[in-house]
């Protein structure tokens, strides 16, 4: 027989507050919650776009326990999909988990199925939503630089996080306005599981997974709007698996963002719009935004790995991983030495055991890290922009590049690629009014 993963109806407590996944695989069951806050609109909980938007969340939560054995059937007999919702899904369990596939090495790309009760796709009314704006706060420069151009262009923003620690309650509390934050519990069992053989592990879609919370927040609390703060940067994959780009980033891709604000849309009756609006900058372009104010230097953070391993309670940077690199090279450029410096506490670009990690993303060397970092491009222009830079240029890491550098993409590309760095994209998704204003401010 073939193995199925199965998707069970989901259940919502207005009273506790308690959302709760059941899945179930291979005789295993699991039980994954949501903790949302007090104060939800019993109305909107027993509107059918909650309903909507809680069978949709069991499905995208679903990739954490279908990963264990990766089987090639989905099934939810008891959760009504559309067509368009059932493309949504298989999207989500093929490019979304296209890092992990790649990873385990398995072939899954235009081979899954899913199997659901039929939902005819009638208009579900929408809902009434205040017009008021959540902003999910990921604790590093990005939903930072959100915050200061909301706030510019005279929206207030409500900041929203998923089992929040470390940089992510520090920034917040540097904002200052109240957030929304919810409690996600794994199923204890998936967990160890997934470091037993016969089982696989492996990166999720963890901005989809966010995305479908905040949703429904917003439904129960009243906000019209999510805002999320992914740049054009992450739509760049990095590598080719099984005939396919595969994206780290791929659920911060501009192609997803369409794909997911179309679906929430018409969860809910056109009621709810999701964007990003970071997308029309690249990194770098954002790190020079971010330059204009210091208020978040000590509370914000990139750094995965201490984010693995201490939960933020040490050093925000632990200045050894691709991440910190990344984000020391493009802040380079534009931030002066000695606050960047005090902001990551040592040189990143002058300790020689870190050159190996800067080829990788300079595309010199290796593949793209499997990290949110930028382009390759933008990358090898920031280091190029170094290397004439009179604070910068005499660094060790800088120094030992710079040859290769000129000879792998020539100066003038570096030099377009720079100027493209800092011009901004028309390829967003942002309402014409506030995309005017934030180009007014964000000059």
């Amino acid at each position: 027989m073939t193995e199925q993963f199965l998707i069970e109806r989901p259940t919502f407590d207005p009273a506790t507050g308690k959302a709760s996944f059941g899945y179930r695989l291979a005789g295993l069951h699991f039980v994954e919650t949501l903790g949302l806050p007090a104060g939800a609109d019993a109305a909107a909980a027993a509107s059918p776009a909650f309903a909507k938007l809680l069978d949709l969340t069991a499905v995208v939560l679903g990739v954490s326990y279908f990963k264990l054995r990766a089987p090639f059937e989905i099934v939810a007999p008891a959760i009504p999909l559309t067509d368009a919702e059932r493309a949504f899904a298989i999207d989500v369990y093929e490019n979304g988990l296209g890092e992990f596939y790649a990873r385990n090495n398995l072939m899954r790309f235009g081979k899954l199925s899913i199997t659901a009760a039929e939902d005819a796709g009638e208009a579900i009314p929408p809902p009434t939503l205040p017009n008021r704006t959540l902003l999910p706060i990921g604790g590093g420069k990005d939903s930072l630089v959100s915050v200061d151009l909301l706030a510019h262009a005279g929206v207030d923003c409500t900041p929203f996080a998923v089992n929040p620690k470390g940089p992510i309650l520090t920034s917040v509390d540097k904002i200052g306005t109240p957030p929304v934050y919810v409690t996600r519990t794994l199923d204890a069992e998936m967990i160890r599981l997934g470091k037993e053989p016969g089982f696989y592990n492996g990166h999720v879609p963890s901005t989809a997974i966010n995305s479908m919370i905040a949703a429904l927040c917003a439904l129960l609390y009243g906000y019209n709007q999510i805002v999320l703060s992914n740049e054009r940067s992450a739509s760049e994959g990095n590598v080719t698996f099984d005939g396919r780009e595969t994206n780290h980033q791929y659920s911060k891709s501009l192609g997803f963002e369409l794909l997911i604000a179309s679906i929430l849309g018409d969860a809910t009756g056109g009621a709810l719009k999701y964007f990003s609006l970071l997308r029309p900058y690249s990194e770098a372009r954002i790190a020079s935004l971010f330059t204009h104010d210091s208020k978040f230097d000590r509370v914000f953070s990139s750094c995965n790995r201490n984010f693995r391993l201490t939960g933020n309670d040490g050093p925000l940077w632990c200045g050894e991983c691709p991440k910190c690199h990344f984000v020391f090279l493009i802040f380079a450029p534009f931030m002066a030495k000695d606050r960047l410096l005090s902001i990551f506490g040592k040189n990143l670009l002058d300790t020689a055991a870190n050159e190996g990690s800067f080829r990788e993303l300079a595309g010199l060397a290796g593949q793209k890290p499997w990290e949110c970092v930028g382009e390759i491009l933008e990358a090898a222009a920031c280091l190029y922009t170094l290397t004439r830079h009179a604070d910068w240029h005499e660094d060790a890491v800088v120094r030992a590049v710079k040859a290769d550098l000129l000879a792998q993409y020539g100066e003038p590309k570096l030099q377009l690629a720079m100027a493209e760095c800092l011009t901004d994209s028309h390829d967003h998704h942002i309402p014409p009014a506030l995309a005017a204003k934030v180009a007014a401010y964000a000059v």
